[in-house]
């Protein structure tokens, strides 16, 4: 099982970032998908969550109407696109896999840097 994401980088206050988090190993569609960030000193903390057919989605208060995260089953990635970044939002982002049934399966990405700065 593998998630790996990509797309994080130094970008300016009111600037944009599209996250991707590409998977392997498992039935992608099975699963539901969420973006999790966490900041130096401070606790993990979800940002985003969708449904495995994409249909349903749920943001962390401070993201929404700002965030938006988005999959496309058949490339078996999961995005986060981000606008109007502030510096409160620079973070490790990590991608997370997850579903209930039979049991509980979860996995995590090694994350990617977003830093909001001039």
């Amino acid at each position: 099982v593998q998630l790996v994401e990509s797309g994080g980088a130094l970008v300016q206050p009111g600037g944009s970032l599209r996250l991707s988090c590409a998977a392997s190993g498992f039935t992608f569609s099975s699963y539901h998908m969420s973006w999790y960030r966490q900041a130096p000193g401070k606790e993990r903390e979800l940002v985003a969550a969708i449904t495995g057919a994409g249909i349903t989605t749920n943001y962390a208060e401070s993201m929404k109407g700002r965030f938006t995260i988005s999959r496309d089953n058949a490339k078996n990635t999961v995005y986060l696109q981000m606008n109007s970044l502030k510096p409160e939002d620079t973070a490790v982002y990590f991608c997370n896999a997850k579903r209930n049934w039979p049991k509980l399966y979860e996995y995590w990405g090694q994350g990617t840097q977003v830093t909001v700065s001039s």
